[in-house]
């Protein structure tokens, strides 16, 4: 073999004792901004929030959720929740469904007006259209 290849390039390198830099970051991180607050604010204040970080930091440094880790899950849901969504709605093509079909009205007895497709939207129309004629009030 003239080339060695690389193996396992998706391990990191542990730097820190048994901490790779990242994590080593994260917790470092996570103390110094729970020593600031500790510091900063009355300790019935700080508590709370020292948990919170505590946790949140300790949750970046070793939580893993499906194999990936925490700081990639909360990178998603900040882009989802940040980022635009387009709601689309696909009318089928189809002249009846299985439902439609099951759920059908009988006929309307000999005398009763019968209404039909376009009578029906033309009736939905005049409910959905504000008369401007009459003002919006």
């Amino acid at each position: 073999m003239r080339y060695k290849v690389p193996q396992f390039i998706e391990v990191e390198d542990k730097i820190v004792g048994p901490l790779t830099i990242k994590q080593f970051v994260y917790l470092a991180g996570g103390g110094g901004m729970c020593y600031v607050l500790y510091k900063a604010l009355p300790l019935v204040l700080a508590a709370p929030l020292i948990l919170a970080l505590g946790g949140f930091a300790l949750a970046l440094t070793f939580y893993r959720v499906n194999g990936r880790p925490f700081i990639q899950v909360v990178q998603s849901y900040l882009s989802f929740a940040a980022g635009g969504k387009l709601y689309v709605w696909k009318k089928s093509n189809k002249k009846t469904t299985q439902t439609q079909k099951t759920l059908q009205v009988p006929t309307p007895a000999a005398g009763l007006p019968r209404m039909n497709d376009s009578r029906l939207k033309d009736l939905s129309w005049s409910l959905d259209v504000l008369d401007i004629s009459k003002g919006s009030q």
